[in-house]
């Protein structure tokens, strides 16, 4: 299982590794998306075991702040057949607005379309996480559709499901090489 370390202006993503667990336990020890809440974190220990399970899954990167050491969340993906991947992140709160998200993402991204080949790219997201999906959208990607009452991750007082509503957005690898050649034009 090949390991994968990308670089990139102020972060490092690489596997997770066993002293990351108190950053890890930082910002999953109250997920602020209900899509997370399975990956709750109680206590150090806890997180020490999420990290030995996310360090098998090579495409599970954690994103590693070069100026302090810190991991400040990770990205993930999912392969489904033979060029398709789901995407998706999570960020420390503290380091939101700061543009590590889109840093981040744009490396990953790249590192699913030229080293594993990805032709397509999707991300789920909730309808009520705008900062996700102002990402996506910065990131290129097209919003192909909303799920309504598409999946639960809590439920109410009495025990039901409570429904989210969930938005699709998809990126192919040619749109992403036109964006990413229209930014090296403008950047010359």
């Amino acid at each position: 299982m090949k390991k994968h370390t990308l670089n990139t202006p102020r972060l490092y993503l690489r596997g997770f590794m066993p002293q990351d667990a108190g950053d890890l336990l930082a910002y999953l020890a109250c997920p602020r998306s209900n899509c997370f809440l399975d990956e709750k974190l109680s206590s150090l220990e806890a997180a020490k075991q999420s990290i030995a399970q996310r360090s098998q899954d090579p495409l599970q990167l954690a994103l590693v702040l070069k100026e302090e050491q810190t991991v400040i969340g990770h990205v993930f993906a999912r392969k489904e057949s033979p060029d398709t991947y789901s995407v998706g992140w999570c960020l420390n709160a503290r380091y939101e607005g700061k543009g590590y998200a889109f840093e981040a993402a744009c490396a990953y991204l790249s590192f699913l379309f030229f080293s594993q080949n990805a032709r397509r790219v999707y991300a789920y997201v909730q309808e009520g996480n705008t900062r996700s999906q102002k990402l996506c959208e910065k990131l290129g990607f097209r919003r192909e559709g909303l799920f309504k009452e598409f999946i639960s991750f809590i439920t109410s007082p009495d025990g039901s499901p409570v429904y989210e509503n969930t938005l699709q957005y998809a990126i192919l690898k040619k749109e992403w090489e036109k964006i990413h050649n229209m930014e090296i034009a403008q950047a010359e």
